[in-house]
Protein backbone atom coordinates (compact mmCIF):
# COMPACT_ATOMS: atom_id res chain seq x y z
CA UNK A 1 0.00 0.00 0.00
CA UNK A 2 2.79 2.37 0.71
CA UNK A 3 4.81 1.43 -2.29
CA UNK A 4 2.30 2.75 -4.88
CA UNK A 5 2.05 5.99 -2.89
CA UNK A 6 5.83 6.47 -2.91
CA UNK A 7 6.01 5.69 -6.61
CA UNK A 8 3.26 8.16 -7.37
CA UNK A 9 4.94 10.89 -5.35
CA UNK A 10 8.29 10.18 -6.96
CA UNK A 11 6.82 10.41 -10.45
CA UNK A 12 4.94 13.55 -9.53
CA UNK A 13 8.02 15.36 -8.19
CA UNK A 14 10.28 14.22 -11.01
CA UNK A 15 7.93 15.33 -13.78
CA UNK A 16 6.94 18.70 -12.37
CA UNK A 17 10.28 20.22 -11.46
CA UNK A 18 9.04 23.66 -12.50
CA UNK A 19 6.50 23.51 -9.71
CA UNK A 20 9.02 24.84 -7.19
CA UNK A 21 10.69 27.43 -9.37
CA UNK A 22 9.62 31.06 -9.53
CA UNK A 23 9.51 33.14 -12.64
CA UNK A 24 10.36 36.83 -12.27
CA UNK A 25 8.15 38.88 -14.56
CA UNK A 26 7.25 42.22 -12.96
CA UNK A 27 9.97 42.78 -10.39
CA UNK A 28 10.00 45.88 -8.25
CA UNK A 29 13.56 46.82 -7.40
CA UNK A 30 14.12 49.16 -4.48
CA UNK A 31 16.37 52.05 -5.40
CA UNK A 32 18.91 53.49 -3.03
CA UNK A 33 17.87 56.88 -1.72
CA UNK A 34 21.42 58.13 -1.29
CA UNK A 35 22.34 59.93 -4.46
CA UNK A 36 26.04 60.30 -3.85
CA UNK A 37 28.61 57.69 -3.13
CA UNK A 38 30.40 57.80 0.19
CA UNK A 39 34.12 58.33 -0.10
CA UNK A 40 35.76 57.19 3.15
CA UNK A 41 38.93 59.10 2.27
CA UNK A 42 37.12 62.43 1.86
CA UNK A 43 37.81 63.64 5.43
CA UNK A 44 41.52 62.97 5.18
CA UNK A 45 41.67 64.60 1.75
CA UNK A 46 39.87 67.68 3.05
CA UNK A 47 42.22 67.92 6.03
CA UNK A 48 45.26 67.48 3.79
CA UNK A 49 44.06 70.16 1.37
CA UNK A 50 43.39 72.53 4.26
CA UNK A 51 46.85 71.86 5.67
CA UNK A 52 48.47 72.67 2.32
CA UNK A 53 46.49 75.86 1.72
CA UNK A 54 44.05 77.19 4.32
CA UNK A 55 40.54 77.24 2.90
CA UNK A 56 41.22 74.62 0.25
CA UNK A 57 39.61 71.90 2.37
CA UNK A 58 36.48 74.03 2.67
CA UNK A 59 36.46 74.41 -1.12
CA UNK A 60 36.83 70.62 -1.45
CA UNK A 61 33.77 70.23 0.79
CA UNK A 62 31.92 72.83 -1.31
CA UNK A 63 31.47 75.14 1.69
CA UNK A 64 32.69 78.22 -0.10
CA UNK A 65 31.18 80.64 2.41
CA UNK A 66 33.70 79.49 5.03
CA UNK A 67 36.75 80.50 3.00
CA UNK A 68 36.48 84.27 3.73
CA UNK A 69 36.02 83.47 7.42
CA UNK A 70 39.19 81.36 7.44
CA UNK A 71 41.24 84.01 5.67
CA UNK A 72 39.71 86.84 7.70
CA UNK A 73 40.54 85.15 10.99
CA UNK A 74 44.08 84.27 9.99
CA UNK A 75 44.77 87.66 8.38
CA UNK A 76 43.49 89.53 11.43
CA UNK A 77 45.65 87.54 13.83
CA UNK A 78 48.67 87.92 11.52
CA UNK A 79 48.05 91.68 11.34
CA UNK A 80 48.08 91.91 15.14
CA UNK A 81 51.24 89.80 15.22
CA UNK A 82 52.99 92.21 12.83
CA UNK A 83 51.72 95.29 14.67
CA UNK A 84 52.78 93.99 18.10
CA UNK A 85 56.16 92.93 16.68
CA UNK A 86 56.73 96.43 15.30
CA UNK A 87 55.79 98.07 18.59
CA UNK A 88 57.99 95.60 20.50
CA UNK A 89 60.99 96.47 18.32
CA UNK A 90 60.26 100.22 18.67
CA UNK A 91 60.30 99.97 22.45
CA UNK A 92 63.36 97.72 22.42
CA UNK A 93 65.31 100.01 20.09
CA UNK A 94 64.37 103.05 22.19
CA UNK A 95 65.58 101.28 25.34
CA UNK A 96 68.84 100.21 23.64
CA UNK A 97 69.45 103.76 22.47
CA UNK A 98 68.95 105.03 26.02
CA UNK A 99 71.45 102.47 27.32
CA UNK A 100 73.92 103.64 24.66
CA UNK A 101 73.58 107.22 25.92
CA UNK A 102 71.28 108.69 23.26
CA UNK A 103 68.08 110.36 24.43
CA UNK A 104 66.53 111.33 21.11
CA UNK A 105 63.89 108.63 20.72
CA UNK A 106 60.13 109.17 20.28
CA UNK A 107 59.44 107.83 23.79
CA UNK A 108 61.20 110.59 25.75
CA UNK A 109 58.19 110.99 28.02
CA UNK A 110 58.70 107.40 29.34
CA UNK A 111 61.34 106.36 31.83
CA UNK A 112 63.40 103.16 31.49
CA UNK A 113 61.07 100.97 33.55
CA UNK A 114 58.12 101.96 31.36
CA UNK A 115 60.11 101.08 28.24
CA UNK A 116 60.86 97.64 29.69
CA UNK A 117 57.19 97.17 30.62
CA UNK A 118 56.19 98.21 27.09
CA UNK A 119 58.61 95.68 25.62
CA UNK A 120 57.20 92.90 27.77
CA UNK A 121 53.60 93.91 26.98
CA UNK A 122 54.09 93.93 23.21
CA UNK A 123 56.24 90.80 23.28
CA UNK A 124 53.51 88.92 25.18
CA UNK A 125 50.83 90.19 22.78
CA UNK A 126 53.01 89.26 19.79
CA UNK A 127 53.46 85.73 21.08
CA UNK A 128 49.76 85.45 21.86
CA UNK A 129 48.90 86.63 18.34
CA UNK A 130 51.18 83.94 16.93
CA UNK A 131 49.44 81.29 19.04
CA UNK A 132 46.04 82.55 17.86
CA UNK A 133 47.21 82.36 14.24
CA UNK A 134 48.39 78.77 14.74
CA UNK A 135 45.09 78.00 16.52
CA UNK A 136 43.08 79.34 13.56
CA UNK A 137 45.24 77.27 11.19
CA UNK A 138 44.56 74.09 13.19
CA UNK A 139 40.87 74.99 13.51
CA UNK A 140 40.74 75.36 9.72
CA UNK A 141 42.07 71.81 9.31
CA UNK A 142 39.74 70.37 11.95
CA UNK A 143 36.74 72.16 10.42
CA UNK A 144 37.47 70.73 6.97
CA UNK A 145 37.87 67.23 8.41
CA UNK A 146 34.70 67.34 10.53
CA UNK A 147 32.68 68.91 7.73
CA UNK A 148 33.76 66.15 5.34
CA UNK A 149 32.68 63.57 7.91
CA UNK A 150 29.30 65.24 8.42
CA UNK A 151 28.57 65.48 4.69
CA UNK A 152 28.17 61.70 4.68
CA UNK A 153 25.31 61.73 7.18
CA UNK A 154 21.69 62.05 6.14
CA UNK A 155 20.24 64.91 8.14
CA UNK A 156 16.58 65.68 7.53
CA UNK A 157 13.48 66.89 9.35
CA UNK A 158 12.57 63.46 10.68
CA UNK A 159 14.89 63.98 13.63
CA UNK A 160 14.45 67.10 15.71
CA UNK A 161 15.54 68.34 19.11
CA UNK A 162 13.49 71.14 20.65
CA UNK A 163 13.57 72.81 24.05
CA UNK A 164 10.21 73.16 25.74
CA UNK A 165 9.18 75.35 28.67
CA UNK A 166 5.99 74.36 30.43
CA UNK A 167 4.26 75.23 33.68
CA UNK A 168 3.71 72.58 36.32
CA UNK A 169 0.20 72.10 37.65
CA UNK A 170 1.15 71.88 41.31
CA UNK A 171 3.65 74.66 41.86
CA UNK A 172 2.87 76.87 38.80
CA UNK A 173 6.61 77.29 38.24
CA UNK A 174 8.06 76.97 34.76
CA UNK A 175 10.00 73.82 34.01
CA UNK A 176 12.50 73.41 31.26
CA UNK A 177 12.37 70.23 29.25
CA UNK A 178 14.05 68.79 26.22
CA UNK A 179 12.22 66.64 23.70
CA UNK A 180 13.75 64.40 21.10
CA UNK A 181 11.36 63.55 18.27
CA UNK A 182 12.02 60.93 15.65
CA UNK A 183 9.47 60.45 12.88
CA UNK A 184 9.42 57.17 11.02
Amino acid sequence: MRLPLYITLLIFFCQSNNLFSQELTNVIVAKDTIKKTIDPLAPSKAAFYSAILPGLGQAYNKKYWKIPIVYGAMATSMYFYAWNNTKYHDYRDAYKRRLAGYNDDEYQYLDDTRLIQGQRFYQRNRDLSLLVTIGFYILNIVDANVDAHLIQFNVNDNLSLAPEIYQTDFTTKPNLGLTLNFKF
